[in-house]
């Protein structure tokens, strides 16, 4: 079955709630304030299933004090309902509504003219139908369905829902192979039951038992229970209206703004990017560092609006690029339309669509903050993944963060990397499990180039002071270049693949490089393994080693560093080092012990290698280590 959100639009008074409750049987308005004073208030909601498509209906309140109540619901409309009524014609607030629904990208629409039963001249219902298609001419709803109706003697009622019926097949489906995103219109405590949120889901799917995120606050949640039109379900998917009872630790704040979704694929943000367009009968100019209300969703927050480029105003009807910055965070995706409404007084100036919900903070008047903006305006995904992931320089932005960004599934994430890897555009570093599950990091081409052309005059200067050392530490060289360790290995590898870097566990070294000794340093390296090996299992150590060699503590690390890389010393632990013979002698020895006793304690182990617990327990705990043996209470097993 086909779900269809059908939002109510018009000026008050019109007839928005009873053509709703004549088409549906229940009456929106739910409130004692609306049944007391006549007027709606606040959402109402109701639903219809007629020829295999349910319609969630949205009612909105037409009094322009509670324009910020209709921008909540209006978000979620796949088909709006424009009332007018027959014996009014257009009034302001349904100019204002529809403007609201043009620049929140509502393009299918049917227009009911109500009341008609009041009109005694049929002569009038034309001219408001004329008043009304002049009023939409040159928009997306130009074309929309225009049908007479009477809520009260239900003439037309018909005719409306083949109007709606035709709409909704127009609208088309929502992405319900996307991440599950709900944005909170409604929110409310039940006793026995806790928090409850109502909701249209944009995209994706929800089931009882799903593990959700609540924004912008990032606290989890389980779905208890989910209801869609009334009816208990075991999941909802994207276009349907459904309400959940989430589960969490202690109470959960969950308010009309908040958006529910799938854990981690969506964030809080604090600044957009956008695309902004004045309504051409807006007061003013909007200008620089405007303070303004702004709508997202069912969200919404005071922001100031800053103009990139150093423009000096916005006119009415222009449209230009800003950063919105807001006084309080919420949740948006690249692609979502919002409207801005003044300060003071409040009334709708304008509106538009975010291009990035999570940029950079930067000067905004600076030709480079516009410039990077209108490389993200009228572009494909491709083009707009390609701007991120220049823009994240060396450090790269991970596929979770670019998802975010693109505001876009996985699968097609998937396809856009995969075309500008194809391209040589970008490169993909890393993997789910190498990064801690984050997935891959991509870098352009070009980060790539100055990243591995870093680390390679980093790994020459180094190599140039540490003379006699074989390879830089790998820590040491991912710590200088100050990118994520993902990255940095990725860097690595392509270095090593190409023949530049030699690679082992702990360093890294330029290809091909061999250390030439003088003849000092030399007879200095000959002299400390003769120490070591006739040491056996009661070693020198750096000091001693150094004093009884004469020469400097810094020499002789530096030369069993390198005798080390030769495999001719065995580092047991920080401080204590053997002759790699000794060592074997050492494996050798408890090996042919396993043959009579599988087992050994430290008693056997010092009389056996005539050893002090000094060294006895650092070449136990190397055995272990090295899993000649393992521990089981106070003895060893030989393995």
């Amino acid at each position: 079955m086909q779900h269809v959100v059908v939002g109510t639009a018009g000026h008050i008074d019109h007839g928005k709630s009873s053509l709703v409750l004549a088409l549906t049987g229940t009456d929106p308005d739910r409130l004692k304030e609306e049944k007391a004073r006549g007027i709606t208030v606040d959402l109402g909601f109701a639903h219809l299933e007629h020829e295999g498509v349910n319609y969630g209906f949205v009612d909105v309140p037409g009094h322009e004090r509670f324009v910020r109540n209709m921008l909540a619901g209006a978000s979620g409309f796949d088909v709006v309902l424009l009332v007018v009524a027959a014996d009014e014609s257009v009034m302001p607030q349904t100019r204002e509504h529809i403007e609201i629904c043009r620049l929140l990208g509502v393009g299918s629409a049917v227009v009911a003219l109500t009341r008609i039963d009041l009109v005694e001249d049929p002569e009038f219902i034309e001219i408001a139908a004329l008043e009304v298609r002049e009023l939409l001419a040159g928009s997306a709803m130009s074309e929309a369905p225009l049908v007479p109706v009477s809520s009260k003697t239900g003439a037309g009622l018909d005719e409306l829902r083949g109007a709606l019926a035709a709409a909704a097949g127009a609208a088309g489906a929502r992405d319900a192979s996307g991440p599950f995103r709900l944005p909170v219109d409604r929110a409310f405590t039940m006793r026995g039951f806790g928090s409850v949120v109502t909701g249209t889901l944009v995209s994706g799917r929800v089931a009882v038992g799903s593990e959700v995120e609540v924004l912008p606050e990032g606290v989890r949640a389980r779905v208890r229970g989910l209801q869609v039109h009334g009816t208990s379900v075991e999941s909802a998917d994207a276009g349907q209206r459904a309400a959940l009872n989430l589960a969490g630790a202690g109470r959960l704040r969950v308010d009309r703004g908040c958006v529910v979704a799938a854990p981690g694929e969506l964030g809080a943000t604090r600044m957009l990017d956008a695309r902004l367009e004045v309504l051409g009968w807006a007061s003013g100019p909007v200008q620089d560092e405007d303070r303004v209300h702004l709508h997202v969703g069912t969200a919404t927050s005071l922001a100031r609006v800053r103009l990139l480029g150093g423009a000096a105003g916005l006119a009415p009807g222009d449209s230009g690029l800003v950063q919105m910055r807001l006084e309080s965070p919420l949740s948006a995706v690249r692609g979502d339309r919002f409207i801005i409404r003044r300060y003071s007084p409040v009334i709708t100036i304008g509106g538009g669509r975010i291009l990035d919900a999570l940029p950079p903070k930067r000067p905004p008047r600076s030709p480079a903050a516009h410039d990077r903006v209108a490389a993200l305006d009228r572009v494909t995904d491709a083009r707009a993944a390609a701007a991120f992931i220049e823009e994240a320089g060396i450090r790269g932005l991970g596929e979770t963060v670019l998802r975010r960004r693109l505001g876009i599934r996985v699968p097609d994430a998937d396809q856009v990397v995969t075309e500008l890897a194809g391209r040589g555009d970008i490169e993909a570093l890393g993997d789910g499990a190498s990064s801690g599950g984050g997935g891959r990091v991509f870098l352009s081409a070009g980060n790539v180039r100055s990243l591995k052309d870093s680390m390679l005059t980093r790994l020459a200067a180094w190599e140039s002071d540490h003379r006699l050392r074989a390879g830089m530490p790998l820590e040491q060289l991912r710590e200088q270049t100050g990118v994520p360790g993902v990255v940095a290995d990725g860097a690595l590898r392509g270095l090593a693949e190409a023949g530049a870097v030699e690679l082992t566990r702990p360093t890294v070294g330029t290809a091909g490089r061999r250390i030439e000794l003088t003849g000092g340093e030399q007879r200095a390296s000959d002299g400390f393994a003769r120490l070591l090996a006739e040491g056996g299992f009661t070693p020198p150590t750096l000091g001693e080693a150094a004093e009884r060699l004469k020469a400097s503590p810094e020499l002789v690390d530096d030369l069993r560093r390198l005798l080390l890389s030769e495999g001719r010393v065995v580092d047991v632990s920080p401080d204590l080092y053997f002759d790699a013979g000794c060592i074997a002698d050492l494996r050798r020895a408890v090996a042919e012990r396993a043959a009579a006793n599988p087992q050994i304690d430290v008693a056997w182990f010092k009389e056996r290698f005539g050893l002090s617990r000094k060294h006895a327990i650092p070449l136990l705990e190397w055995l272990d280590r090295e899993r000649v043996t393992v521990r089981v209470g106070n003895l060893r097993k030989i393995l």
